[in-house]
């Protein structure tokens, strides 16, 4: 009888559970660094002057891009140690970038909109990490169309439509909220498939695609239930 009962017990891989939350560590200390900064910069009328009052603001937009860019084609060159500098190199690049937000939106509603993303990001990991259903077909479908939705970005930059804007806004936070529950089961795969640093470098690659989701469904929902400051 108690030999039945060790048999069904559920096993616990607890190598699992350290590399996930070695992933979701970097994840929280990224999204920390990039909290910080936009807030000290988002908060003070001469730093936003000194990186958005001119042609430098295109180097602020587009840095995080660039480092996203360099990390994903280098990485296999990269020591462990060097690709979670970038990592946070990148989250402050961001924290930059996303200063702004505070200068368009109260911070009574960037708070709120951070936690509602926060629930909504931690309720989909679950599901990625718990579900025993193959995403993979999910997650493709899904970047196709987040490819569409870069191109209706584009195309709305001449329209200047505030509908299609909106549109866009609320099928992103439903591509990434997706987005999330694929990169999560994908992060058990690599756990299972790789070893050593190679598997420490893909765990901080899957940390840098797991913020990326997060501040994503963040901004997105800010556009969506945001509160202005001259509403």
């Amino acid at each position: 009888m108690y030999e039945n009962l060790a048999t069904a017990a559920p096993t616990y891989d607890l190598g699992l559970k350290r590399f996930m939350q070695s992933v979701f560590n970097n994840m929280s200390l990224g999204l920390a660094v990039t909290g910080l900064i936009s807030y000290f910069i988002g908060t003070s009328p001469e730093l936003l002057k000194l990186f958005f009052g001119g042609p430098q603001m295109w180097i602020v937009m587009l840095a995080p891009v660039g480092i996203v860019l360099l990390m994903s084609f280098t990485i296999d060159s990269m020591s462990v140690h060097t690709a979670r500098v970038w990592f946070y190199v990148y989250a402050a690049a961001m924290g930059v970038s996303l200063s702004s937000i505070f200068a368009v939106f109260t911070g009574q509603s960037i708070t709120q909109v951070f936690f509602i993303t926060a629930t909504m990001f931690g309720a989909t990991s679950l599901y990625g990490y718990t579900t025993k259903k193959d995403l993979t077909g999910m997650g493709n479908f899904l970047i196709m169309g987040l490819i569409g939705l870069v191109i209706a970005g584009v195309v709305n930059i001449f329209l200047q439509s505030s509908v299609m804007h909106m549109v866009i806004s609320f099928i992103t936070v439903l591509v990434f909220t997706g987005l999330t529950a694929w990169d999560v089961q994908k992060l058990k795969s690599i756990y299972y498939d790789t070893w050593g640093e190679e598997q420490e470098k893909l765990g901080i690659m899957g940390a840098l695609n797991l913020y990326m989701d997060f501040i994503n469904i963040f901004i997105n929902l800010l556009q969506l239930i945001g509160v202005k400051n001259n509403d």
